[in-house]
């Protein structure tokens, strides 16, 4: 069987990264590395015979020496998990110090892998991956990043864990002081973020909260006003606010919300907000009103380089429509739209306005029906083909939870027809049909800069381009910059199907308009 190192690597970069313990003891292949970011940083492969997937990665690069190609134990070798192997003097320190970053690597690092038999060259494979490989993936490799700052609240899970005692937790401390003058990269000395610019929170007992954001740009991660609503045991609903300074030049919807810099001068930043919201909100039901906030937050956190909350997020959204299913295709169950037939009385886009809005209708759904909880954002697929009833009347944009963005397809200006432009054309292989995905790699830099984003969602680009695939729907989507396809790929299968899509068969992209796509098939036993 041939083995494409374009499949190989997509399969890399897209596989669900799991713990280190569970990479399989009777496989050998391709293999990568994921970081406690949940980022991919180095990619290799088990070619020696006697080697699998299980002793490459949870023994030797977690529990091998720093300083060798054991890249876990490499690049976790800072802070607490420092030890420097050669000093006799520490030794003792220094094992329960690797102790640690051995169990640190278990709970917050993971791995991919990708079987390969054993008459494949997988020497060669790896070099061909390692080729194509985007920057971002193989950081590690040749030793090209130095290790990580001690990620301390991660450690200090660990060690909650661990539950060691007071002679342990003295070993380690002292492998920190020593690698404050050691280590290539030192852990720094964690000081509190002041606090004092941020409003105190309510004081509870509260039985779930609602939180909304405002930004500045398009940036997801430009937060620029936080609001959260407090429902007490008795319904009545306490909202805490603040303004939130998010560091930008670059303001667009100032227009929606009335936030500048001028509003935010002298604010909090994110990161002086998130321990005060942290601590507020941790164990507790969270509501938002359709995915954006959520991943709002998970932006700002990667802005600042923090670590995402880990709290129960809920969606009103979906009780909203089991509650009032007679507004789907009528209006809808986006906030202007439930204000108008719900009576609620708010200023829409406001976030602590909007917070207190989504508890109200949470509260008034339960005086319908019991609400049942979805802790998950992702909607089922009778909702996704309805997501669009998420546009409300007073023209907001429609944020849709993680999934395919559609919205529908306007009959295109006579204009544009003479503007059609062919940007590119790249030939589908069987990794395509497999992982619903078309490469574009081969024309990538034609594409708006402004369009194109990072690895993951919360990296998103500034803005999104229209596909045309010939469907009911266009669809709404940025570009992953690291595997160079369209970021929302839900549409494609039904692409491949509806035009009976085979290896060898060509993709065209082409430009209708700006910032507008059109995709076409083109059969090879056509051509």
């Amino acid at each position: 069987m041939r083995y494409a190192p374009e499949d190989l690597l997509s399969a890399l970069l897209e596989a669900e990264p799991r713990p280190t313990v569970e990479a399989p003891r009777n496989a050998r292949g391709l293999y990568a590395l994921v970081d406690h970011l949940g980022d991919l940083r180095y990619i290799g492969s088990t070619s020696s015979t006697d080697q699998t997937f299980y002793e490459r990665i949870h023994q030797r690069h977690r529990t091998g020496s720093e300083g060798i190609s054991h890249y876990f134990s490499q690049m976790y070798n800072t802070g607490r998990m420092w030890r420097d192997r050669k000093d006799a003097a520490s030794k003792v320190d220094g094992d329960i110090a690797k102790k640690l970053r051995n169990a640190f690597v278990i709970d917050h690092c993971r791995g991919v892998w990708f079987p390969l038999p054993d008459t494949a060259d997988i020497a060669r494979l790896e070099a061909e991956v390692l080729a194509l490989a985007p920057d971002h993936a193989i950081a590690w490799n040749g030793r090209k990043m130095q290790a990580y700052d001690e990620p301390a609240d991660l450690v200090d899970a660990t060690l909650r864990r661990l539950r060691w005692g007071r002679q342990e937790l003295a070993a380690i401390e002292r492998q920190r002081q020593r690698s404050l003058g050691k280590a290539t990269s030192p852990a720094p000395t964690i000081t509190p973020i002041p606090q004092t610019r941020v409003t105190p929170f309510p004081k509870g007992p509260f039985r779930f909260f609602a939180l909304d954001v405002e930004t500045a740009n398009n940036d997801r991660g430009s937060i620029c006003q936080i609001g959260v609503a407090c429902v007490c045991p008795d319904n009545s609903i306490e909202t805490w606010v603040t303004y939130v300074d998010p560091q930008v030049d670059r303001w667009v919807f100032t227009y929606l919300h009335g936030i500048s810099a001028r509003t935010v001068k002298g604010a909090p930043t994110f990161a002086e907000v998130l321990p005060v919201l942290r601590d507020a909100l941790a164990g507790q039901i969270v509501y938002q009103h359709s995915g954006f906030d959520r991943s709002a937050v998970a932006a700002a956190c990667g802005n600042s380089g923090l670590n995402i909350p880990q709290w129960d997020w809920c969606d009103s959204v979906h009780v909203a429509r089991a509650a009032w299913p007679e507004l789907r295709g009528n209006g809808g169950h986006g906030l202007a739209s439930l204000k108008q037939h719900l009576g609620l009385e708010f200023d829409h886009h406001d976030a602590g306005e909007d917070a207190r809005a989504a508890a109200e209708v949470v509260l008034l759904a339960e005086g319908r029906q019991p609400v049942r909880l979805q802790n998950s954002v992702q909607p089922s697929r009778a909702e996704m083909a309805d997501d669009f009833d998420l546009i409300e009347d007073d023209n907001d944009t429609a944020i849709v939870p993680e999934a395919t963005v559609v919205v529908p397809i306007a009959p295109r200006p006579q204009s544009h027809r003479n503007a059609v432009r062919s940007i590119g054309t790249t030939e589908i292989t069987q990794g395509n049909i497999d992982n619903s995905h078309i490469y574009l790699s081969s024309f990538f830099e034609k594409f708006p800069a402004d369009t194109i984003g990072g690895s993951n969602r919360s990296s998103a680009a500034q803005r999104e381009v229209a596909v045309d695939w010939g469907g009911s729907a266009v669809v709404m989507t940025d570009l992953d910059g690291t595997k160079r396809f369209f970021r929302r790929r839900g549409w494609i299968r039904e692409f491949f199907a509806r035009n009976g899509a085979r290896v060898g068969d060509l993709v065209t992209v082409e430009e209708i308009a700006p910032y507008s796509y059109r995709v076409v098939l083109m059969r090879c036993d056509k051509l």
